[in-house]
C-alpha cells in the first residue's frame, strides 16, 4: 500500500524537478546561446542571419581590457576571501559543535538582508564623511579624510564583504571532515607543522578551496551593482558590460556572448573541482 502511494509522489517530484530544470535553466541558457549567434537589430534586438560577430567583438582591445581588469578584480577578491576564509574555517572546525552552529548562524545572518542594501550601507562607511574616516580622525590616526570610495580597493572590499561566506562554508565542510589520524600520522613520521600543512592539509582541503574559488571568482565578475555603487565608472566588471549591452546599448548578441564566456569559465572551474575530488578518491575512483 505504501509503495503504491510512494510511486505517484516520486513521479510527481521527478516531473517537477525536470520541468523546473527544463523551463527555468536549460531553456533560458539555450536562448542566450541562440541570441549570441544572431545579428543585432535596432527594432527587435536580434534578427537573422546567424553571425559570430558578437564573439569576434569580444576580442576588441577595449572589451578585452575590461575583461582582464574584471578578472584581476575578481582574482584579488578571491585571494582576499581565501586568506581570510581558510584560517577562519579551520578555527571554526575546532570549536565545540554548539559554538559552531552559533558562528555559522552569525555568518549567514547578513544573507537575511538584501545585498544591495548592504552595499549601500558599506558606501556610508567608506564615504569621505563616513564612519571609517570619522573614526580615524577622532582617533588621530589621520589628519584629513582619506579617499576610499570610488576606488579599486572599495570595490574589492565590497565584493569580499558580500562573497566571503561562500568561501568559508565549503572550506568549513572539508575541514570538518578532515581526519585527525592523518595529522597524527604525519607528526609521528617526523613531519613538522609546516610540512604537514603543505603535504597533508592543503591536498586534503583542495576540493573545498576549489569550490570556494568557484563560488567567489565568477560571481565577483558578475556583481555589476558593486562597482556601480562603490567604484564609479573606472572600475567596470564583466557584469557591468553585460548589463550595459542589454539595457543601454541594446546589443543583445554581444551581451549574450559575454554571458556565454562567463558560463564557460564556470564550467572550467567545475571540471577542475571534479578532477580534484577524483584525484583524492572522493568519488570512489
Amino acid at each position: 500500500m505504501r509503495s503504491a502511494l510512494q510511486q505517484p509522489f516520486k513521479t510527481a517530484v521527478l516531473v517537477l524537478v525536470w520541468g523546473w530544470l527544463l523551463f527555468l535553466v536549460f531553456t533560458p541558457n539555450l536562448l542566450v546561446v541562440g541570441a549570441s549567434v544572431m545579428t543585432r537589430d535596432p527594432g527587435s534586438f536580434i534578427a537573422l542571419p546567424f553571425s559570430l560577430d558578437a564573439y569576434r567583438q569580444l576580442l576588441n582591445p577595449l572589451y578585452l581590457e575590461v575583461f582582464l581588469h574584471s578578472l584581476y578584480m575578481a582574482a584579488m577578491t578571491t585571494l582576499c576571501c581565501l586568506l581570510i576564509g581558510y584560517p577562519f574555517a579551520w578555527a571554526l572546525s575546532k570549536v565545540p559543535k554548539q559554538r559552531q552552529m552559533l558562528l555559522i548562524f552569525l555568518l549567514i545572518v547578513p544573507f537575511w538582508t538584501n545585498s544591495l542594501v548592504r552595499t549601500y550601507a558599506l558606501k556610508l562607511i567608506l564615504a569621505t564623511n563616513g564612519l571609517l574616516n570619522n573614526a580615524l580622525l577622532g582617533l588621530g590616526v589621520i589628519e584629513e579624510p582619506v579617499r576610499l570610495l570610488y576606488t579599486e580597493g572599495a570595490v574589492i572590499i565590497g565584493l569580499v564583504y558580500l562573497l566571503l561566506p561562500f568561501m568559508i562554508l565549503p572550506l568549513y565542510s572539508v575541514f570538518d571532515d578532515l581526519r585527525e589520524d592523518y595529522l597524527r600520522a604525519s607528526h609521528d613520521l617526523g613531519a613538522g607543522r609546516w610540512p604537514t600543512f603543505i603535504h597533508v592539509i592543503v591536498p586534503l582541503t583542495l576540493p573545498g578551496v576549489l569550490a570556494g574559488i568557484m563560488l567567489v571568482l565568477l560571481p565577483a565578475m558578475g556583481l555589476f551593482f558593486v562597482p556601480d555603487i562603490l567604484g564609479g565608472s573606472r572600475n567596470l566588471l564583466v557584469g557591468n558590460v553585460i548589463k550595459n549591452q542589454f539595457l543601454d546599448a541594446r546589443n543583445w548578441p554581444f551581451g549574450a556572448a559575454a554571458s556565454i564566456l562567463l558560463t564557460l569559465a564556470m564550467a572550467f572551474l567545475m571540471f577542475a573541482h571534479k578532477l580534484s575530488k577524483k584525484r583524492l578518491g572522493e568519488d570512489g575512483v
